[in-house]
């Protein structure tokens, strides 16, 4: 049974897809995307009945983070997987960071991550389970115009390192570093994102599936992989 939070659209509701195809129930946090988390819920119960829940949480309350660990756990009885994929991402520039954005961008993409981890890190032991974190490739490339989401997921991608020795032998901790996947859905995004493109050595944009095919390949069949990081960007992170 797997947990994946910020699952309920986009890349992460791709992954939930993958891995229920793979045989595994689900369970599909959310923050605000009740009816997409619903509609989901419905579409992979109609497969398979009773193996699909979702579980609404704000990641950046601490107390919700360990009610969702309870709940995970709660509701099959066991958590053998964790993703943590819900994130932020938008440009904040130097003398226009404030407090609020470093909170949303901290917390979304390294806080939650840390804690939620730790939190289900119990039930993850009895089950000698393993944890998937959705990092970025700009965690080691920084972007520029976006200082706070960089270094947020260079944090995260410490922490994949650093959780799987704090976490061995029982449970291993790996990541999957996006690079152009889908265009963000902020306008202001985009001319980053066909940036990005340009400069990969495929020359393409890749797909949310290319991202749920390897975080299916570090849950299930990669029993001695743990403490990395692979990045899914078309050669991105090769070139200059």
């Amino acid at each position: 049974m797997v947990l994946v939070t910020g699952a309920a659209r986009r890349v992460g509701a791709t992954i939930v897809r993958g891995l229920h195809a793979a045989g595994l129930r689900v369970l599909i946090h959310y923050r605000g995307s009740r009816t997409d988390a619903e509609d989901l819920v419905a579409e992979l119960n109609a497969e398979r009945p009773d193996s699909a829940h979702a579980l609404q949480a704000d990641l950046l309350d601490l107390e919700a983070i360990e009610r969702l660990a309870r709940e995970a756990e709660a509701a099959w009885g066991r958590l053998d997987f964790l993703v943590n994929n819900a994130s932020t991402f938008y440009a904040t520039a130097v003398g226009e960071i404030t407090q609020q954005s470093w909170d949303d961008l901290i917390g979304s993409n390294l806080k939650a991550p840390t804690f939620l981890t730790q939190a289900c890190n119990p039930a993850l032991q009895r089950q000698q389970g393993a944890v998937v974190n959705i990092v970025d490739i700009h965690a080691l490339r920084p972007l520029k115009g976006y200082p706070v989401y960089s270094a947020a997921k260079a944090g995260l991608w410490a922490l994949t390192q650093a959780y799987a020795r704090e976490l061995g032998p029982d449970v291993r901790v790996n990541g999957v570093a996006p690079g152009a996947i889908l265009a963000p859905e902020e306008a202001e995004n985009t001319g980053t994102h066909e940036a990005m493109i340009e400069r990969t050595a495929l020359k393409r944009e890749g797909t949310p599936e290319d991202i749920a095919r390897t975080v299916r390949f570090l849950l299930l069949d990669a029993p001695y992989i743990t403490g990395q990081v692979i990045p899914v960007d078309g050669g991105r992170s090769a070139s200059q």
